[in-house]
C-alpha cells in the first residue's frame, strides 16, 4: 500500500507538472497558479515520503502489507532534503559572510553595502535580515533620482521578505529538479518576484524613472560579466531573468495592470489535498 502511495503521488506531481506549460502560456500570469504548480508536485511527494517514513516497513496498512522498499525510498528522499536545506543554508551563510566584508555606505538615506565593481548591481543578499548590497558601478551611471527608484524596487523585496521566501522555493526546485517544467516555473516566479517589487516601488516614485533605470542597468549589464549569486537568497535588480524578458517588466511597469498582483486566501485551499498522505499514518497498524 505504501509503494502504491508513493506511484499515485508520483503520477499526481508529473501530470501537474506536464500541465503546466500549457496552463502558463495561455492563462497568463498569476501568482497563485504559478505557485500551485511550482509547490504542490514537491510538498504532495514530501508529505507522502514523510508519511511512509512514520509508518514504517513493519505492518499492515488497509490490509496491504508494508515493504521495505517504499520505505527505504521515503527515507532517501526526506534525507535528502534535509542534506538539501543544509547545504544551501551554508551557501547562504557563504555569501553573507562576504557581503560583510565590504564597507558600509549611506545611499540615499539607506544603509548599503558597496561593492568595488564596475558591474551595475543591487540587490537584497541575506535569509531573515537581508542587507542592501549596492556596487559602484550602479551609484556611476545612475543619477540621484534614478538611484532612489531602484532603492524603491530593493525596498519592494525587504518588505516582501522575498530572499526569506525564496529561500524555501529554491529548497524545494534543487529537491524536484527533476520533475517537468522545474526550471521554466522557476523563472516565471522570479519575473513575477520583480514585477512585484516593480509595482509597490512606482507608488514612491515616478514609473518613467524606474524604467529609464531599468534599461540603463541593461544596457551596462550587457557589456559587462554577471556577479553570480544564488537567487534562492538573493533578490537583485539585475538578475538574468529580468534583463531576458526587459521588455515585458518595462511595458507592464509603464501600463496600469496588476492583476497578476491578486491575491485572495481561499486560493491557498489546496494545502488541504498536499496534508492528505499524513491522514493516512492512522491506518497503519
Amino acid at each position: 500500500m505504501h509503494a502504491l502511495m508513493i506511484l499515485l503521488a508520483l503520477g499526481l506531481a508529473f501530470s501537474i507538472r506536464l500541465l503546466s506549460f500549457k496552463l502558463l502560456r495561455n492563462l497568463g500570469k498569476s501568482w497563485q497558479r504559478s505557485l500551485f504548480l511550482f509547490l504542490f508536485p514537491p510538498l504532495l511527494l514530501l508529505m507522502t515520503a514523510v508519511a511512509v517514513s512514520c509508518m514504517g516497513y513493519k505492518g499492515t496498512m488497509l490490509g496491504w502489507r508494508a515493504s521495505w522498499l517504499s520505505y527505504i525510498l521515503a527515507i532517501g528522499f526526506v534525507t535528502f532534503a534535509g542534506i538539501l536545506v543544509i547545504k544551501l543554508s551554508y551557501q547562504a551563510w557563504q555569501s553573507r559572510q562576504k557581503i560583510c566584508a565590504y564597507p558600509q555606505q549611506i545611499v540615499e538615506g539607506k544603509i548599503a553595502r558597496i561593492l568595488e565593481t564596475n558591474f551595475p548591481y543591487s540587490a537584497q543578499i541575506g535569509f531573515l535580515n537581508p542587507e542592501l548590497v549596492i556596487s559602484k558601478g550602479l551609484l556611476n551611471i545612475l543619477d540621484r533620482e534614478h538611484i532612489i527608484a531602484v532603492l524603491a524596487h530593493e525596498q519592494a523585496h525587504y518588505n516582501n521578505r522575498d530572499t526569506f521566501w525564496f529561500f524555501w522555493l529554491g529548497w524545494l526546485r534543487s529537491l524536484t529538479f527533476w520533475l517537468p517544467n522545474t526550471e521554466s516555473l522557476w523563472q516565471e516566479l522570479l519575473l513575477l518576484r520583480e514585477l512585484r517589487a516593480d509595482r509597490q516601488a512606482i507608488q514612491q516614485v515616478d514609473s518613467l524613472l524606474l524604467a529609464e533605470s531599468l534599461l540603463l542597468v541593461a544596457q551596462q549589464v550587457s557589456q559587462s560579466s554577471f556577479i553570480d549569486i544564488s537567487a534562492s537568497f538573493c533578490a537583485a535588480l539585475s538578475d538574468p531573468t529580468s534583463h531576458s524578458r526587459l521588455k515585458e517588466r518595462i511595458d507592464l511597469i509603464l501600463s496600469e495592470d496588476s492583476s497578476y498582483l491578486t491575491y485572495n486566501w481561499w486560493h491557498w485551499s489546496w494545502i488541504f489535498f498536499v496534508l492528505l498522505p499524513l491522514v493516512t499514518v492512522p491506518l497503519h497498524y
